[in-house]
């Protein structure tokens, strides 16, 4: 099958090149999924699961993605929950080959239905980036209506989810970035916009709960400015601040059936929509997942048509 794989840590992502790889076979529990569209986080050739299996061995070449929405095509033994020919989308095992391929070996426990009038682009482009704002805002963060949300990173892809998730929640929410991101931040439901070049951060006062993407002097000057007994919740690796009087928590985000289900239904009213920045077909990817100008969505690659 084609796949895009990784075989040199130096090399980053323009060491990403395509090859033909052995279908997967589906272990106990797993199902194979046959793959329509993938998401992609750039920095996964810095990971270490990208390079290693859980027991330390190198397991190059490696194929990329973790983000899939696709079409159930095997079961495992003892798979159970989902069905051949069933519509899906989830969040792969970092530590598995990934889902820039044309087939995939995936724990069902890892995968929800997609629904038929969601597209398989959006699907691929929402576990990542709706998983990660649904556990720091909801599980993590323990957000209440009325709170005060600060959101750094407003115009990205987990941004825009968060910004939205939060809101959709009855937070005020307060949302950062550069210049350009004003607009996008404010269109995808952000109350305020601060930039974070040119305005004073801490204008906008006390907050109840920030959201950190960015990590070093923003993540100290924006702890300082979370009320008693709020939340710092980070994705940028073990946190360097803490709240006065309150907590701070540093998280990787982890597959959920559950709250799969919780975010795509939010798509699929309209709550909220997904944030891509690119879908590129198969034979671009290469190209589209090494680009020469800074991108605020998501990167998808329709690996079928």
């Amino acid at each position: 099958m084609r796949a895009l794989v990784v075989t040199d840590e130096a090399a980053g992502p323009s060491g990403i090149a395509e090859a033909d790889r052995p279908r997967p076979t589906p272990a106990i529990n797993d199902v194979i999924v046959e793959v329509y569209a993938s998401g992609y986080v750039p920095t996964e050739v810095g990971w270490p699961s990208t390079w290693v299996d859980r027991s330390g061995r190198r397991r190059t070449p490696s194929i990329l993605g973790h983000e899939l929405a696709g079409v159930v095509t095997e079961l495992g033994y003892g798979t159970t929950g989902l069905s051949i020919g069933q519509r899906v989308f989830g969040l792969a095992d970092w530590h598995r080959d990934g889902t820039l391929a044309e087939y995939v070996a995936v724990e069902s426990r890892n995968l929800a239905p997609l629904p038929d009038d969601v597209d398989f682009a959006v699907g691929a482009s929402l576990p990542i980036s709706g998983l990660t704002a649904w556990q720091g805002l909801f599980v993590h963060g323990r957000l209440q209506p009325g709170q005060r949300v600060l959101a750094h990173g407003a115009a990205g892809a987990v941004g825009t989810m968060v910004t939205q998730l939060a809101r959709e929640a009855g937070a005020h929410v307060i949302g950062t970035g550069r210049a350009s991101d004003r607009q996008k931040a404010l269109d995808f439901g952000a109350h305020e916009f601060v930039d974070l070049e040119n305005d004073t951060l801490e204008d906008v006062g006390e907050v109840d709960l920030v959201f950190d993407v960015i990590g070093g002097d923003i993540q100290k000057r924006s702890a300082a400015m979370i009320r008693p007994g709020g939340t710092l919740v980070s994705i940028t690796g073990p946190a360097a601040a803490h709240p006065r009087d309150g907590l701070a928590i540093d998280f990787v985000v982890e597959a959920d059936r559950a709250q799969l289900v919780e975010v795509v239904k939010r798509v699929e009213d309209g709550r909220i929509r997904a944030n891509i920045g690119q879908v590129a077909a198969f034979d671009d990817a290469i190209a589209a997942l090494n680009p020469t100008t800074r991108r605020t969505g998501k990167t998808v690659i329709s690996v079928r048509p």
